[in-house]
């Protein structure tokens, strides 16, 4: 099916694991993911080369491997059928070491539970939920074909507060029509919601989506970028003042409750990832599916390499993502991974750059690592750029 040459090294300790459900009852607006709408008729063949992928790999590995942590993601994972879901999670507890220690999440879309499903995914193990809130504005989720409503989120927690003890929620900050006002009301009431991390995302306009299209043809007007970020300043403050604390540029905890999986891809560790379009990264090659669902399905039942692309990551490839990974986490990131591998002049080089921002109030330097100030957050990604270079 493919001419990759490169193949997951099977030896290779792998402690995570991503599975990918691409169906959605609908598409968000804003949505440039991997994400089928009104393709529901090919979930069943679907799930079966899904769990089929997982025992071929399970097949070709040296070990069962003893997963720490297991992503269910999206689309809308929530929307997995009960029967299947369950078959899915048996064969991979049947391929790889799941304990209860395990961190084990489902990505969950408000309007898509039932007192069923919740049931049923606390007894599969499942012990973490992602809520995909991002705004309780009916008006604006309509807006960007969400279709959900303050509603349903309440629903959702009011239902699951009492089987699940670590539920995250999605807030995306900088949308259309949200006043300031309206978004600090919001975290105002989220702070006493049962939850234990909040993952706050600046919204992100990617081309080809239609609110892309409806941002280039001015009927969408979209909040000044200075606002957003003062309220993104504002917010992580306010969430420290109630227990929330920022430990990536993105994401906030109670003290315990930081998200396994996403530490893993910041670290760099190993991940396996199963189903269409979902990536890998053996510590050496990083890898991605086949996006297309029919070449998907057909390559898995026909046992082909369903890989799409395949990178074996250079040097200094692997210091960029070292940078690039590093300085978005609060711990910050290793100076000698900064440096790692430079000639003296490079070292030299880097070394200007460092003494400058920190002379700029972007950067400073604690036990051996380059941490971001608060100043430095909002150009996280020209910084982490002119360190790369």
């Amino acid at each position: 099916m493919t001419n990759i040459k490169y193949t997951y090294d099977a030896c290779t300790p792998t402690r995570s694991v991503y599975i990918h459900w691409p169906f959605c009852p609908y598409k968000c607006n804003f949505c440039p993911f991997v994400a089928l709408a009104s393709h529901d008729q090919f979930m069943s063949r679907y799930h079966v080369s899904l769990c089929r992928e997982i025992e071929l790999f399970a097949r070709h590995s040296t070990m069962k491997l003893p997963l720490d942590t297991v992503f269910m993601g999206g689309g809308t994972p929530s929307t997995y059928p009960n029967d299947l879901l369950l078959d899915m999670v048996g064969i991979l507890k049947e391929a790889c070491v799941v304990t209860s220690t395990t961190e084990i999440t489902i990505e969950v879309n408000p309007g898509t539970v039932t007192p069923e499903r919740l049931h049923l995914w606390k007894e599969l193990g499942i012990n973490r939920l992602s809520i995909g809130v991002q705004s309780l504005k009916d008006s604006l989720l309509k807006t960007l074909n969400r279709h959900q409503s303050a509603a349903d989120v309440y629903y959702v927690l009011d239902q699951a507060r009492t089987l699940f003890d670590n539920m995250s929620i999605d807030l995306i900050v900088g949308l259309p029509t949200v006043t300031n006002d309206e978004w600090k009301d919001l975290l105002r009431e989220v702070v006493t919601w049962p939850i234990k991390h909040i993952s706050i995302y600046f919204l992100t306009i990617h081309e080809n989506t239609p609110l892309y299209f409806r941002v280039q043809e001015k009927k969408v007007t979209l909040p000044y970028d200075d606002d957003v970020i003062d309220l993104y300043y504002w917010s992580r403050d306010f969430l420290a003042e109630h227990g929330i604390y920022q430990y990536e540029i993105s994401n906030f905890a109670r003290p315990g409750y930081e998200s396994r999986h996403n530490q893993a891809y910041w670290q760099r560790t190993p991940y396996k990832g199963f189903g269409l379009g979902a990536c890998s990264f053996d510590g050496t090659v990083r890898f991605q599916n086949e996006k297309n669902l029919m070449k998907y399905m057909d390559g898995v039942e026909k046992a082909e390499d369903i890989t799409i692309y395949a990178e074996a990551l250079s040097a200094e490839q692997i210091r960029m993502e070292k940078i690039m990974l590093g300085i978005r986490q609060t711990q910050g990131v290793i100076y000698a991974d900064i440096v790692q591998g430079l000639s003296d002049e490079g070292k030299d080089r880097v070394r200007q750059k460092v003494d400058m921002l920190a002379a700029q109030g972007f950067v400073t330097q604690e036990n051996g690592r380059l941490k971001l100030t608060t100043r430095g957050l909002s150009v996280e990604h020209e910084i982490a750029t002119q360190l790369s270079l």
